[in-house]
């Protein structure tokens, strides 16, 4: 079970999980690293502030769930299990090889603590509504919380999702919206209508917050309220992240939905990082 953390603590927390995604890069020579460095702040606060769980025991039926639909993620939730215990720091080295628990793509079948299978995106939340559902009759007082991309807010399983949260009124559901305005095709703001962002959602039925998601205050204070609030609608927490977050040379690169770094790079931003550690 977490303790919540100082947000020193958490500063700490973040760059760890961003050095652990930039080692998983290097194994390879790729991986969605822009994503992972962009969200590191947003998983050091949900590990290390906001979740209940068992480093030992990741099915303890105890535990808030953590959906990842953004399966292409998966190096940054890896870099978040392995700070939090559940997955061992050696295995690093076993990033998407054969036969590795760590495959690009985020598998449940696979990986300890990775609770879905994420692909085709937009199905995560659809999945959420119905854990959140399927706790709620059970009596479970456990939240559920989805993880999901601003690519996703373009598909229509999403707002029925959405919907379905709202009618059911599921508020042990948290849904965490990774804005970083990049898609595969390029911004996501230039490829669907979907900003302003948080009046939709509160149209839909939804309590919603939009943040700076690479700001630890900002962070702690959108998951308390949303832990908090005393009402019957599901919540949502829309994290503003800047690709590449942590890694100056990185962050100013021309690049969308998958940064190139070359080889020699990756010990460089390892270096930058080690150089920047936080107290």
């Amino acid at each position: 079970m977490t303790t919540a953390l100082s947000n020193t603590s958490l500063a700490r927390r973040a760059w760890s999980i961003r050095r652990h995604a930039l080692r998983m890069g290097e194994v390879q020579g790729q991986g969605y690293i822009g994503q992972a460095l962009g969200v590191a702040d947003v998983l050091a606060t949900s590990y290390f502030h906001a979740l209940t769980y068992r480093a030992e025991d990741p099915e303890w039926e105890g535990r808030d769930r953590f959906y990842l639909s953004i399966g292409h993620y998966a190096i940054a939730l890896y870099a978040a299990l392995i700070e939090a215990g559940i997955l061992p720091e050696d295995e690093i080295k076993t990033y998407g090889m054969d036969d590795s628990r760590m495959p690009m793509s985020g598998m449940a079948a696979y990986t300890p603590g990775m609770e879905i299978t994420g692909g085709s995106l937009g199905h995560g939340l659809g999945i959420a509504v119905g854990a959140a559902m399927g706790l709620k009759r059970k009596g479970s007082d456990r939240f559920v919380y989805n993880l999901m991309s601003d690519g996703e807010l373009g598909e229509g399983s999403t707002w029925e999702a959405v919907m379905s949260a709202a009618q059911h009124k599921l508020s042990n559901l948290i849904c965490i919206v990774d804005f970083n305005d990049q898609q595969a095709d390029g911004p996501s703001t230039q490829a669907l209508a979907t900003t302003p962002e948080a009046p939709k959602w509160q149209a839909f039925g939804w309590h919603a917050q939009e943040i700076d998601g690479n700001d630890l205050d900002a962070l702690v204070a959108a998951f308390d309220t949303a832990r908090n609030l005393d009402t019957d609608q599901p919540r949502v927490i829309i994290c503003n992240t800047r690709m590449c977050k942590g890694v100056p040379f990185l962050e100013e690169r021309d690049s969308n939905h998958f940064v190139r770094v070359d080889p020699d790079e990756w010990a460089n931003a390892i270096a930058f990082l080690d150089a920047h550690m936080p107290a």
